[in-house]
């Protein structure tokens, strides 16, 4: 699937501009074709207009808040299930929207569906909505149960919100430890170590070797500070302007996988995502291939994208799924094992979401076990380093006080 700037007029004759993806531009040409717009131009998206009239920049699309999307379904649901029709609920949600930037979305895919364009492929032309939520809908408007997918829907999203809220927290107090311990160092090197340098320096005293070269360092970085900071601005700037590329992201994704005991814990967390991504859309009664494209794209890795494209391109010569999976060399035995057990019984949905809560909580496990030791290991390195700058600074004063002795 590529994304492509398909240029159409709608039904009143207005002219729009929108990024889509699509399997070549002959099929978006065909498929809008059938839902009654004129087409003008399917071209490969490099810079595009967006709906708005805003450019997007690929990598840069807008960002939806996933915890006041949630809450905007947990309403349609109930507005659905009281026996609303869908536009009718569409128009009252779109007036008592808690993100006001959700609302010209929400506007624009009660406009369409007014017009006749299905519900699903509506959410699907905004170009901001999860495509596993768009699969749902679609999954839901065929069987009939659209009230059901979206409960697994809300489900699945309760479920993915709450595993990322507890990594997040549980990395907040390091990080927080960790930038006071950078902040210390800087303060220590640049404004305590020059004015005891300053004060030997009045005194002719005889220094050490250690205290020297402490006293050089200390003095160098308070003459450059300013210009080490805006080269270490400029670094990050650089590295963050580089990991925005696909190939760049790639080799991050990488070099994540090699570092030790994080790196296991990263793709355990990768896995379990994919895992909770295809149940939810397995037992919402997508494909086995769409689900597996679906699940794809939906996560935030070009590695992992790449290795179960891969992955789905086996299982359409004919191989089984936990065979595919094992072929990549990249997902745990274990998963794989019992994957292959849920296709042999049949039960490959549940299997998966077994898949994901055993590994969502072995990351949880091994993150703050992690963690429990890291923050003695910060304060060790804390405590050496001052203890390594004081006895260096103080070792000159008990030298002058036993040569006035």
């Amino acid at each position: 699937m590529s994304d492509f700037v398909l240029k159409y007029a709608d039904a009143r004759g207005e002219v729009k501009s929108q990024v889509t993806q699509g399997a070549s531009a002959q099929e978006i040409r065909e498929r809008f074709t059938q839902q009654g717009f004129l087409v003008y131009s399917v071209k490969p998206n490099r810079v595009a207009l967006s709906l708005s009239g805003d450019i997007a920049i690929p990598g840069r699309r807008k960002r939806l808040n996933l915890q006041k999307f949630l809450i905007f379904n947990q309403q349609f649901v109930t507005l659905i299930r009281a026996g609303l029709p869908i536009l009718k609920s569409l128009d009252l949600l779109a007036e008592r929207l808690t993100d006001a930037k959700l609302t010209p979305f929400i506007n624009q895919v009660r406009e369409d569906v007014r017009r006749g364009v299905l519900l699903s492929e509506a959410f699907r032309l905004q170009g901001i909505f999860p495509k596993i939520y768009v699969t749902s809908v679609m999954a839901g408007e065929k069987s009939g149960s659209l009230v059901e997918v979206l409960e697994r829907f809300i489900t699945y999203q309760r479920l993915a919100l709450g595993v990322r809220k507890k990594v997040l927290v549980s990395l907040m107090y390091p990080s927080m430890l960790i930038m006071l311990v950078i902040a210390l160092m800087v303060f220590l090197v640049t404004y305590v170590v020059p004015s005891f340098a300053t004060l030997y320096s009045a005194m002719n005293a005889q220094l050490p070797t250690v205290t020297v070269y402490l006293i050089a360092i200390g003095t160098t970085a308070r003459s450059y500070v300013v210009l080490f900071a805006l080269a270490l601005f400029g670094l990050i700037s650089l590295f963050l302007w580089w990991a925005r590329k696909e190939a760049a992201r790639e080799k991050i994704d990488r070099v994540k996988i090699r570092v030790p005991v994080f790196g296991d814990i990263w793709i355990k967390y990768q896995v379990a995502q994919f895992a909770r991504v295809l149940s939810t859309l397995l037992t919402g009664g997508i494909p086995l291939m769409q689900g597996l494209d679906t699940a794809a794209d939906s996560l935030g890795t070009p590695l992992l994208r790449k290795t179960l494209e891969k992955a789905g391109k086996m299982v359409r010569e004919g191989q089984t799924l936990s065979s595919s999976l094992s072929a990549t060399g990249i997902f745990p035995e274990l998963a794989v094992d019992m994957v292959e057990v849920g296709e042999s019984t049949g039960a490959l949905p549940a299997m998966l979401t077994s898949v994901a809560e055993f590994y969502e909580d072995d990351v949880n496990t091994k993150m703050t076990a992690v963690l429990s030791l890291i923050e003695p290991a910060i304060m060790i390195i804390m405590g050496i380093f001052v203890a390594f700058v004081l006895i260096a600074l103080y070792l000159p004063i008990f030298s002058l006080a036993d040569t006035i002795r």
